[in-house]
């Protein structure tokens, strides 16, 4: 296959410029497989898996994940905690647009923290706890312990924000699985929430969806990850699919190098050294921010 130079006579649509990237080399050209990897898991009927970071929900993708959802291109998502946290603030209230060279001295000073170019004032947390409170008193109506699908559950069912991904993960079904649960805003929320008597004997069972997950994967005829980022997510979503001999198709979308040996830099061939995708498994890496990156592969499928 020659490369082909991108040229339009006029400004093309998101599938026909996806189309032009898919001839042109480099990233372009995996962007072009990713969207060909994710028609054929759709069309494979392939159960799949949507791990992401908490970040992507601090930023504007937080919309295409909701859409994902939507639209039935997830049946199971794993994330962390805190992207739980930025869910439900922006469910609410707004982030605000910076810039990477901020005071950061004058920002925290003036109870702003920020994430990159995005500046997020800590009056939003007092929100949450607020939030929190109201769901933690549902969950412990009838048990002391909870699993943390189970708090992401109850935030989907109390948010009403339609760009919400826990909103539209409660509407269709789809079981949000947060491992690291603990590690966020609500795992604070949750030691708040304790110190008063009456509440001292709640707790997050963090174990208590690995069955649920492992049946998941384990009683899917084909699975398929599409994973936004690294860390417990990515891990969590490669590791449960282990127990089945792998991923059938693994969709990577990453900033991270391989040179240091961490996980999330960890390309997808790597993970077939695990077992954690299939010897014979269709895998695509795509190296960029995915902000950029994943509303061109889904918007192009629409």
């Amino acid at each position: 296959m020659e490369v082909k130079d991108i040229h339009f006579e006029k400004a093309p649509s998101v599938k026909e410029l996806m189309e032009a990237y898919g001839g042109s080399g480099f990233q372009g050209t995996h962007l072009g497989q990713a969207v060909e990897l994710v028609k054929k898991m759709k069309a494979e009927g392939a159960t799949i898996f949507l791990a992401f970071t908490a970040n992507v929900v601090a930023s504007g993708l937080r919309g295409v994940l909701a859409d994902m959802v939507k639209e039935g291109y997830v049946d199971v998502i794993v994330t962390t905690g805190g992207a739980l946290d930025h869910d439900m603030i922006k469910a609410h209230e707004p982030y605000l647009l910076g810039s990477f060279g901020e005071d950061d001295v004058k920002l925290h000073k003036e109870g702003i923290n920020r994430i990159g170019n995005i500046l997020v004032p800590s009056a939003r947390y007092e929100l949450l706890e607020e939030k929190m409170q109201g769901v933690f008193a549902e969950v412990s109506k009838e048990k002391k312990v909870v699993s943390p699908s189970e708090i992401a559950k109850e935030m989907g069912k109390q948010i009403e924000d339609e760009g919400s991904f826990l909103k539209q993960a409660y509407e269709k079904g789809v079981p949000v699985f947060s491992p690291g649960i603990t590690d966020s805003a609500i795992g604070m929320q949750t030691y708040f929430w304790k110190q008063k008597k009456e509440n001292s004997e709640f707790g997050i069972d963090v174990t208590a969806d690995m069955k649920q997950l492992a049946d998941l994967a384990l009683n899917a005829e084909k699975t398929a990850g599409i994973i936004v980022g690294g860390g417990i997510s990515k891990h969590h979503t490669i590791g449960v699919n282990l127990m089945r001999g792998g991923l059938d198709y693994a969709l990577y979308l990453t900033t991270a190098e391989s040179w240091d040996g961490s996980l999330s830099g960890a390309p997808a061939k790597e993970a077939v050294s695990w077992g954690k995708i299939k010897e014979d498994g269709r895998c695509v890496t795509v190296h960029g921010d995915a902000t950029v990156t994943l509303p061109l592969i889904y918007y192009s499928l629409k």
